[in-house]
């Protein structure tokens, strides 16, 4: 049997605890709210009671009342700031404070700024918000949305992908289904709460901010302030909680700039826990409709997915998971179509999985129930249908172990022992039931820089402004740069999340790793072959040497023939104190403008199904046993 997956160790380094361990579980690794700051103030949000109409009157005097109140951030003191951009690194183009419209509930309204937390939360619940309301439409029922297609509305969805005469196989298919599925609103609650520290020092502004996606975020924070992105600098080192909720920036960023800038002191703004669900973004709910038609045989003749998904009126947020499962299989004919559905509703952004974890989980349930109208085992269904090419483009998939995970998980699962017959499997007054689903996820990377520093006394720095968001990012990189140059990870030194580093994208859609490693591994690598040439030039420790192969260990060059030189005796040959590379990587199908849109915040993804030689997904088999009490249903 083949593996589905390497052997421990093949493709990855030895297993060692994280670099920043200790600093987390001692709480040194401070997050950007609890970082000590001198002469603070602190923000509080005010935020709408209604969820559609327009705030004809702010009653504030009650608020400027409250002892310790320094000012009050509310309309009119943004007119001098942009308003943000969704798409990219912002989560909404709705400026709260450009403009007394509200498009949905929990939108703020004011920023109240005090000299204790307790005395700005005060002053903002005694911010009195008057409105002109109207009637929301906020869900897929509720009188008044508007639908339109989704296809062309996000870079990352561009069309809706089809393949063959879907309604000509599915008319003729033997047995077919027709189904919908549907799943909730999920919101974002990491256990670190969303906040922002500003403060200025002179024209340079620096924000201390949970972010995914710090050089997006200066580039945008730049524009709504109107002033030079190398005049904001974003600071993020650890983050308690992302998956996706801290990577584009919202409306606070910029306000609790501006109240900095008022007072001439640092402000901090932590969000409430109530208040996150209407200011940062979440999962919308979506709706699907899966239809499937087969031969007796059970193979897929036609395919069709058509999603529906709840967005704001003003920005068209797309998760467009079709062009995942349109692709799963080898169906014969494909129709998919997404459409949204416009709601009064704050706008939803990135959360796990974005596309995959609703569309995939109607997919699926959708193939489950396809082999019951077939009397087919579920395993031997997906089998069955294994495609040789993906179905839309017919190119080949860069790898596809996912029948051998099949083969595997249901061998340690112990699917043999599965009764296929409703009831069938009982455990006492427990019905017992098995279940499996297949799991896809889009093969990325991203342009990347990296600075790496190795000095006369084996230290190594290395500088990249990616993001420790829980992946162990960091740890990941220092080993590569351990692995590279020959030096124990523990004299390696690794500075992440600072807009100031060398650019990193997004940390999301699983990238980091592939994409920082690839910009340290050039690093390094230019570093030893300075080094190399050194060690092996007229006169060097390694002249004779200087045709073989080498290697660096033990903070020596070793060549292979045995001979070597300590890297510190190298560095004082070439009479300096220490080597240091800057590496820009960009992915093999990159465009000429990559590095360019890395620097300017808009980096491309490069994998999944938009590389033109093949579809690069990651697959795997989830096996699940189910147990319900007969009697309690529990």
């Amino acid at each position: 049997m083949d593996a589905a997956a390497p052997r421990p160790k093949e493709n990855r380094g030895e297993p060692l605890p994280r670099v920043d361990a200790r600093l987390k579980v001692t709480g040194q690794a401070h997050s950007p709210a609890d970082l000590p700051t001198a002469n603070i103030a602190y923000g509080a949000l005010a935020t709408s009671s209604i969820a559609k109409g327009k705030v004809t009157k702010l009653r504030l005097d009650d608020a400027r009342a409250v002892p310790g109140l320094l000012d009050i951030v509310t309309y009119g003191d943004m007119d001098k700031v942009d308003k943000p951009k969704f798409g990219n690194s912002g989560a909404t183009s709705i400026g709260p404070l450009h403009d007394r419209t509200i498009f949905h509930d929990g939108q703020i309204v004011a920023l109240a700024v005090a000299e204790t937390f307790e005395a700005a939360e005060e002053a903002a619940r005694l911010i009195r918000a008057e409105y002109e309301e109207e009637k929301p439409t906020a869900t897929f029922d509720s009188p008044g949305t508007a639908t339109i297609p989704a296809a062309g509305k996000s870079p990352l969805f561009k069309e809706d992908v089809k393949a063959g005469d879907f309604d000509a196989a599915y008319a003729d298919a033997a047995v077919k289904i027709d189904q919908r599925y549907s799943t909730p609103t999920q919101h974002h609650n990491p256990i670190e709460l969303f906040s922002t520290t500003a403060f200025w020092e002179g024209d340079q502004l620096t924000v201390h901010e949970p972010s995914q996606n710090v050089t997006g975020w200066k580039v945008e924070l730049a524009r709504q302030l109107k002033i030079d992105p190398a005049k904001v600098r974003i600071v993020s080192p650890f983050i308690g909680g992302a998956f996706g909720s801290k990577g584009p920036m919202t409306p606070r960023t910029a306000i609790v700039a501006v109240a900095a800038k008022r007072l001439g002191r640092p402000v901090r703004c932590v969000t409430s826990r109530m208040q996150a669900f209407g200011t940062q973004t979440y999962r919308a709910e979506t709706r699907h409709r899966i239809r499937i038609g087969a031969g007796k045989d059970g193979h897929i003749t036609a395919f069709a997915h058509e999603g529906w998904e709840v967005t704001s009126r003003p920005d068209a947020y797309v998760v467009g998971g079709t062009s995942a499962t349109g692709r799963m299989y080898g169906y014969g004919s494909v129709l998919t179509h997404v459409s949204l559905v416009q709601a009064d509703r704050n706008t939803p952004g990135y959360m796990r999985s974005p596309p995959e974890t609703p569309y995939v989980y109607a997919l699926e349930n959708a193939m489950d129930e396809m082999a019951v109208a077939l009397g087919m085992d579920p395993v031997q269904f997906r089998r069955i249908n294994e495609p040789k090419a993906e179905p839309i483009g017919k190119k080949p998939f860069s790898s596809r172990s996912l029948i051998q995970c099949y083969d595997q998980a249901a061998e340690a699962f112990g699917w043999a022992d599965r009764d296929p017959k409703v009831g069938a499997m009982r455990d006492g007054d427990w019905l017992v039931g098995m279940g499996c689903a297949t799991a896809i996820y889009p093969t990325a990377v991203a342009p990347c820089a990296a600075r790496v520093r190795l000095t006369v006394d084996g230290d190594v720095r290395l500088q990249c402004g990616s993001h420790e968001i829980g992946t162990g990012v960091r740890t990941v990189a220092g080993q590569m740069a351990s692995e590279r140059l020959g030096v124990s990870i523990d004299r390696i030194s690794v500075e992440m999340g600072d807009s100031s580093l060398p650019p990193a994208p997004v940390s999301g859609g699983s990238i980091s790793t592939a994409s920082v490693c690839s910009a340290v591994l050039m690093a390094c690598d230019a570093i030893r072959t300075k080094l190399y040439a050194a060690a092996t030039a007229e006169g060097g420790p390694l002249a004779s040497s200087h045709n073989e192969e080498f290697e660096l260990a033990g903070g020596k060059i070793v060549a292979k023939s045995g001979a070597s030189a300590k890297v510190g005796d190298v560095l004082k040959a070439m009479q300096v104190g220490a080597i240091e590379e800057y590496a820009e990587f960009a992915p093999k199908n990159a465009t000429p403008e990559a590095l360019k849109k890395l620097y300017a915040g808009t980096p491309e993804f490069h994998g999944g199904e938009q590389d033109e030689d093949s579809v690069k997904y990651a697959f795997g088999a989830e096996f699940v046993e189910v147990r319900i009490n007969r009697y309690t249903r529990e």
